[in-house]
C-alpha cells in the first residue's frame, strides 16, 4: 500500500510501518477509512479530465471512461493505481451495507464484504490502471451483488 506522507518514513523503518498504521486503524477505524478516501492523486487527474470524484458509483464508471495516459509514465502508474483502489474501497464502504475496511497483516487494506468476503481493492486499482480490466465499477458491482 502507498500512503503518500508514509512512503518515506517506511523505507526508514519498514518494519514499524505496518505496526503503526495497524495501530492507527485499530483505534480510529473511521479516520483511517477517510485517510484512504483522499486519493489526492487520482482525484487531480480527474479533475483535469473534468471528472468530479463525489464518492459514488457514477464516479467510477466516469473513470472507467477516462483515457490511460498514466500509463506513459511508470513512475505515475503505480501510485494512480493505488489511489484508484483505495477510492474504489472508500466508494464500496460508503455505499454497500455491511461493508468495511481491514487491514492485512502487512498492512494493505481490504475491503471486507457483510458476507465476509474481503476485496483486495489496491490490487484491483492496480489491475485497472496498468490494464483497466477489470473497470473499477464491475469490482464495484460484484461487491454490491454478494
Amino acid at each position: 500500500m502507498k500512503i503518500h506522507f508514509l512512503d518515506k518514513w517506511r523505507t526508514r523503518r519498514p518494519d514499524r510501518s505496518t505496526a503503526v498504521l495497524a495501530s492507527a486503524f485499530e483505534s480510529d477505524p473511521e479516520g483511517v477509512g477517510e485517510l484512504f478516501g483522499e486519493c489526492d492523486l487520482l482525484r487531480s487527474q480527474a479533475d483535469a479530465a473534468g471528472l468530479e470524484l463525489d464518492d459514488t458509483v457514477a464516479s467510477l464508471s466516469g473513470l472507467d471512461q477516462l483515457l490511460p495516459r498514466w500509463r506513459d509514465d511508470p513512475e505515475l502508474l503505480p501510485w494512480l493505481g493505488n489511489d484508484a483502489g483505495l477510492y474504489l474501497g472508500t466508494v464500496v464502504v460508503r455505499t454497500v451495507s455491511g461493508a468495511s475496511w481491514r487491514l492485512r497483516s502487512d498492512g494493505v487494506p481490504l475491503v471486507r464484504l457483510e458476507s465476509g468476503r474481503e476485496i483486495p481493492v489496491v490490487q484491483a486499482g492496480l489491475d485497472w490502471a496498468a490494464n483497466g480490466a477489470p473497470g473499477l465499477s464491475q469490482v464495484y458491482a460484484e461487491a454490491a451483488e454478494d
